[in-house]
């Protein structure tokens, strides 16, 4: 019995890359997604462009990678509703705490938040900040808030921070990230 082209089309994730020293391991994350048969796009924020180039994520997804909101176009379909609708599921790793309050706050300045706010793809945030800044009491409730409009958060790693200090708030292992993605997928389709 032959599969239908719905069954051979291979999911969609469009990953958020943001300002945070641990972008550089969203390198990888692409990596292991495509090696579990993900297409992947990637959107990120032009604070993620100071840490790793476009052209590092177009190299490994074989995607072109967006991350001007006023970017030119090949078509007249805007970047934002593009990448939205493409997404089966959306995942933002690193996600720092500033990118969490605007997701938290509804505000939409950049081609990755306007991304989130248009689309109906589950998301996953992965946080990775500094120990005090996750601790924050505008963070929790921003991740409180986040959580109960059905935001997927992955617990940040304890140990050893960029900073110089140890503590909670460094990026989850990228294989719990890939793992608890793939569950979220898997529930919603």
């Amino acid at each position: 019995m032959a599969l239908s082209t719905k069954e051979k089309r291979k999911p969609h994730l469009v990953l958020g890359v943001t300002g945070s020293i641990a972008a550089y391991k969203a390198a990888e994350l692409v990596r292991l997604f495509i090696r579990k048969g993900w297409e992947v796009s990637v959107v990120m924020t032009s604070c993620a462009a100071e840490f790793v180039t476009p052209l590092t994520f177009q190299t490994l997804s074989r995607n072109a990678v967006g991350s001007g909101l006023f970017d030119e176009k090949d078509g007249w379909h805007p970047d934002h509703i593009s990448y939205a609708d493409r997404a089966d599921l959306l995942l933002i790793a690193p996600c720092t705490a500033n990118v969490i309050a605007k997701l938290a706050h509804g505000m939409a300045d950049d081609l990755l938040t306007c991304t989130v706010l248009a689309t109906r793809a589950p998301v996953v945030v992965a946080p990775a900040m500094n120990d005090n800044m996750w601790a924050n009491e505008a963070t929790r409730a921003n991740v409180a808030l986040l959580k109960s409009r059905a935001v997927t958060f992955v617990e940040v790693g304890v140990g050893d921070l960029a900073c110089g200090r140890e503590g909670a708030g460094r990026l989850a292992d990228l294989e719990e990230i890939v793992k608890v993605s793939e569950a979220v997928y898997k529930k919603s389709h």
